[in-house]
């Protein structure tokens, strides 16, 4: 058995007694206080997030020549200096290898910010997928990530280190100096609300965690809390909602795929548009306070059309909400689904995503 990842945190989330548990080869907390209270923390204070497991790649070069821009779902060449985009890699049948952020450092350089458990085979398939001799590196182990996010984050980082923090637009990062060395500050998170992420040296990351905890507003949140956030406002999770066998077509996510330009899987995804999907994703409200989870069976009309990918009980909502994939016929709003494993069985209906809009996200 392969032995687990820790990030540099570890020791500190052991004594904070956190709840540890394997999260796509790392050993991560998923709770400290308890999932529900580090929720409300988030969506009224601000939480602290150890996300050190993401992986980082720089690339250094001519984006066009060098082939970047055809590597994923959204022009790279596109991207003002200062900004960040999300979008996806594909394979050749137009499925999730991996979504993904690119942040566009300068003319010549971009970081690319993918999940934790993806990072050798995402780094091997963009790296086949540049022209020889293109500067691209895996930097992960050299990069650490912190990521504080609820309404009261960006109070709290301008005090501790300056006013321009206090001016980043939604999806804009700064380069500055934290705690004496280069870092990011991206105004970008996973969770629904103002939020920042933070990369620098994985040597500062425990200064800087330690320093952030200080403070009475923030409180350290797990990753079982951090997926309560996303799915309320509607978010796509990575091996649970998103793989290599749904495309971003099925998933509701076209808005992330430029179709107007090159890349591997856009023959795919041009052949679905015109057949029409097999199978799209729906976002449900259940009809009680019964969490449904991933893999309980969806029914539409006494048949089974489809099955869970993400779901839990939603303290905003007080009720239970998922995320699944069904039979175009069983997609519409308002459509009426049976959710069902073994004994458990609960009505719910087709809504709009997302499920909960009231965060501080764009404040």
């Amino acid at each position: 058995m392969e032995e687990l990842k820790a990030t540099p945190l570890r020791a500190h989330h052991e004594e904070l007694k956190a709840l540890m548990a394997p999260f796509g080869g790392w050993l991560m907390p998923i709770q400290y206080a308890g999932i529900i209270a580090e929720h409300k923390w988030c969506r009224e204070k601000a939480a602290l997030f150890d996300i050190c497991h993401m992986g980082e790649f720089l690339f250094r070069g001519e984006i066009e020549a060098d082939g970047l821009e055809n590597v994923f779902t959204f022009s790279v060449k596109g991207i003002p200096v200062g900004r960040s985009r999300y979008g996806f890699l594909l394979n050749e049948g137009g499925g999730v290898i991996d979504d993904l952020i690119v942040f566009r450092l300068a003319e010549d350089e971009v970081m690319v910010v993918v999940n934790g458990a993806t990072i050798d085979n995402d780094f091997s398939v963009i790296r086949s997928r540049l022209k020889e001799g293109a500067q691209f590196t895996d930097i992960s182990g050299q990069i650490g990530k912190l990521d504080l996010q609820g309404p009261l984050s960006r109070e709290l980082l301008v005090e501790l280190f300056g006013s321009e923090i206090g001016s980043i637009p939604f999806f804009k990062f700064i380069r500055t100096r934290i705690l004496g060395v280069d870092a990011i500050v991206s105004r970008t998170g996973y969770t629904g609300e103002l939020g920042y992420e933070i990369f620098l040296p994985s040597d500062k990351v425990t200064e800087l965690w330690e320093l952030l905890l200080k403070d009475a507003r923030v409180a350290p949140a797990g990753l079982g809390s951090r997926d309560l956030l996303r799915l309320e406002v509607g978010y796509s999770l990575y091996g649970s909602d998103l793989d290599e066998q749904t495309t971003p077509l099925a998933a509701g996510l076209s808005s992330f795929v430029k179709l107007d330009k090159e890349f591997v899987g856009k023959a795919a995804l041009l052949q679905e548009q015109q057949a029409g999907a097999a199978r799209v994703k729906v976002a449900f409200r259940v009809n009680s306070r019964r969490a449904p989870r991933h893999h309980y069976e969806i029914f539409h009309e006494g048949a089974q059309v489809g099955a869970v990918t993400s779901g839990a009980f939603s303290p905003m909502l007080s009720c239970g909400i998922g995320l699944g994939y069904v039979k175009p016929e069983a997609a519409a709003l308002g459509s009426r689904l049976v959710i069902r494993h073994e004994r458990v069985e609960m009505e719910a209906v087709v809504v709009e995503l997302p499920f909960y809009a009231g965060g501080s996200l764009r404040a």
